[in-house]
């Protein structure tokens, strides 16, 4: 048993909004690994980079996406640094990794002042741009399919993936 697809993307591609669309489309159920993870830690997950770290919370991530690999066939999406990972980027070979690619624009727009997302308390304009521009190369590493999606709207882009998967 493997994912339908696996979404990966930066803060504001979409991941979440169109994996449902997606999974609707294809009639398998959706899972989206900051939930999973948050189920399981029992909190938030900006609690869980103040409590614990963000090594903490790593850990959790690698772990999660490893078991959520081997045992769940729906639409998967993962956190957007969960590529950082040299294990789970290994782990994803074999399977459709769907890489959202939102340019900085967008995904400011998106994402707005980062609200909810630890990584981007702090200046969001600039940290943004840092993360797009170090995750592009593991998010087109791991990528079997790559769709753009500035300026589409959700349901068209899984409407598009649907008939692509």
């Amino acid at each position: 048993m493997s994912p339908r697809a696996v979404l990966v993307g930066a803060p504001g591609a979409g991941k979440t909004t169109v994996g449902r669309l997606l999974a609707e489309r294809l009639g398998v159920p959706f899972l989206d690994a900051d939930s999973a993870i948050e189920a399981e830690a029992g909190k938030p997950i900006p609690e869980i980079f103040f409590d614990e770290g963000e090594e903490h919370f790593r850990a959790l991530e690698r772990a999660t996406v490893a078991a959520t690999l081997e045992s769940f066939d729906g639409v998967f999406a993962l956190g957007g640094g969960a590529i950082l990972a040299a294990e789970t980027r290994k782990a994803l070979a074999g399977h459709t990794v769907v890489y959202l690619e939102v340019g900085f624009a967008d995904a400011l727009s998106r994402v707005g002042l980062g609200a909810g997302r630890p990584l981007l308390a702090i200046n969001p304009r600039a940290t943004l741009k840092h993360l797009l521009d170090q995750r592009r190369p593991l998010y087109e590493e791991v990528a079997t399919v790559t769709v753009a999606t500035d300026g589409l709207d959700p349901d068209a882009i899984a409407a598009d993936l649907a008939a692509r998967l």
